[in-house]
């Protein structure tokens, strides 16, 4: 208990961040749903100018969790096609860039600090950090872990910065791709985005990606704790 109510003392600002970036997306979506049912000819055969305002535009609403990035994957797919992959790919990579050095800024290396107060926790993250190419990607991976919270607790942890952005375009590609076919093949891309799991297929797909970040980050989380706990572990922490 103690150890609970020095971490929301000393981290509540963090702390509240981090809700923020999990409840967030629920009403973004629910209003860019709305948006998109209101006004479905804004994003109908775009030019090249007003296609990157919108690529720009749905980098920073990913990186402020006010739009989920399967909620982005679909509606590219649907209204742009295949021309448009590479500028969501642009987006994502930005998205994950501003929420980065977002997260930087509003926790100041306080709740990093914090975990190095306590030996084992403070070599857990730092095993973890050296193991930060496969975090990222599987935490990437799993379509049910939220891509703008993942990406605080990212940055907090401490994970070198172009490792962090490679591996996420990298992690993000197997759901995205998948989110993204599927927009291409919708017909009514209002339902698609309301339930985006439909069908066999979307399930199956669903259920194999979550399973593999699952019992990857297991693993991952499981080595890490090993080490730190050896005898004159984390007494050195490699980046």
């Amino acid at each position: 208990m103690a150890f609970l109510r020095t971490l929301f003392q000393k981290n509540f600002s963090t702390l509240l961040t981090m809700f923020l970036l999990v409840a967030v997306p629920l009403l973004g979506s629910s209003s860019a749903a709305l948006l998109l049912y209101r006004h479905q000819h804004l994003l109908q055969h775009l030019r090249l100018g007003p296609a990157l305002v919108y690529f720009a535009l749905t980098a920073f609403t990913m990186a402020f969790a006010l739009t989920p990035t399967t909620f982005v994957a679909i509606a590219t797919g649907y209204y742009f096609g295949w021309a448009g992959l590479p500028g969501m790919v642009g987006a994502y990579a930005l998205a994950a860039a501003i929420g980065y050095e977002l997260a930087l800024r509003l926790d100041h290396g306080k709740l990093r600090r914090f975990l190095d107060l306590f030996p084992k926790a403070g070599a857990v993250v730092g095993e973890l950090q050296t193991q930060s190419w496969s975090l990222i990607v599987l935490t990437r991976l799993s379509p049910v872990l939220p891509f703008a919270l993942m990406t605080f607790v990212l940055a907090m942890v401490g994970v070198p910065r172009r490792r962090f952005l490679a591996a996420s375009v990298l992690g993000m590609l197997p759901r995205s791709l998948f989110f993204y076919w599927l927009g291409t093949q919708a017909s009514d891309v209002l339902a698609l985005l309301r339930d985006p799991d439909q069908g066999a297929l979307s399930k199956l797909v669903l259920l194999g990606l979550v399973a593999a970040s699952l019992f990857g980050l297991f693993f991952v989380f499981n080595r890490a704790l090993k080490r730190a706990l050896k005898p004159g572990a984390g007494s050195e922490v490699k980046i």
